[in-house]
């Protein structure tokens, strides 16, 4: 009985190491896209960064919104998405933990208005195309309330947001919300449109963030620690004016531009190093946290009937993998 038992436990104890290691030797899968703040990942995998910290990755590029539709289903494991985006992926039941800070949009998310118009106050009983529910609607509302306006001061016409230049020049709306890189392409494609408003105008309004599922925090923290220990050593080679250009370089590869014009697109990204990213971390309210601004965009979620019910913020937050760097 006594070896008969033993032979059981063995076969069990076999099959959970097999299970670890199989486990271990799971490639973690990583959904990135055209933002800044993520493209720079592209220099880590140039220059085999994982590799050299033994973390097994997998990178897949996507489109913005295709790629929080991977996460969703499942087929990747971790994820860049906005602050407020993540609570929308959460509320269909696909929940994500934001453990890592990578910028805030400082400009590359604007209100692009036609000649004639050049302030927000102008755009009353205006025309302005956005996809309703999206980041941008909320940079409109809040653009509009820091000038005295209301929604119902202008007509919203819901656009997607890779549609919104070809609607600029068409003359169907006098205004649009996008982010880059549709907002560069409204600029060039209608002579004399301009900026009247942008994210500088309202640092923190939007987070970027790498958020995991539930499932993989729990159980692959220390990969998750190389993770983020890669993307600091990237942040750090993007800052180091010895080797700023060629990150620029291999970051302009990857989305088909010319450096030079890529570097526009930089500026308009505040991609944080680790002690300035630590400074966002805290619970205040409004946009100085992450927290601050994902409570603020869950209010706009709830009252855009984007999800029915409030979520609950503080569940989908756990920075103590970066506060312990």
């Amino acid at each position: 009985m006594h070896s008969m038992m033993r032979k059981v436990m063995g076969v069990i104890a076999a099959a959970m190491l097999f299970s670890a290691s199989a486990h271990a030797s799971e490639p973690l899968r990583v959904g990135y896209s055209d933002w800044p703040g993520w493209v720079l990942w592209e220099v880590a995998i140039q220059k085999q960064w994982f590799k050299q910290e033994g973390l097994d990755v997998k990178f897949e590029w996507f489109d913005y919104v295709a790629s929080m539709d991977a996460f969703a289903a499942g087929k990747i494991d971790i994820v860049g998405m906005t602050n407020g985006d993540t609570l929308v992926t959460g509320s269909t039941g696909a929940k994500g933990i934001m453990f890592l800070l990578n910028d805030y949009s400082n400009g590359n998310d604007m209100i692009v208005a036609k000649p004639g118009i050049n302030s927000i106050k102008d755009l009353k009983g205006k025309k302005i195309g956005v996809e309703i529910g999206f980041v941008d609607h909320l940079l409109v509302l809040n653009a509009l309330k820091k000038n005295g306006l209301k929604e119902s001061d202008v007509t919203l016409v819901n656009v997607p947001t890779n549609e919104t230049p070809q609607v600029l020049a068409s003359g169907q709306v006098d205004a649009i919300a996008a982010w880059q890189p549709s907002s560069g392409i409204a600029l060039q494609q209608v002579p004399g449109s301009k900026p009247i408003y942008t994210s500088a105008d309202e640092p923190g309004l939007i987070y970027d963030v790498y958020a995991a599922s539930p499932k993989v925090y729990a159980k692959r923290k220390d990969d998750l620690k190389k993770f983020l220990k890669v993307w600091y050593r990237a942040v750090d080679y993007f800052y180091d004016p010895k080797t700023r250009e060629d990150a620029i370089k291999i970051m302009a590869s990857r989305v088909g531009l010319k450096p030079a014009e890529y570097k526009k697109f930089v500026l308009g990204t505040k991609i944080l190093k680790l002690e300035e990213a630590k400074k966002y971390m805290t619970k205040v309210k409004g946009f100085k946290s992450v927290t601050g601004s994902t409570k603020i965009s869950d209010d706009f979620n709830v009252a855009n009937k984007v999800y029915k019910k409030p979520e609950d913020v503080s569940s989908y937050i756990d920075f103590s993998l970066t506060l312990g760097m």
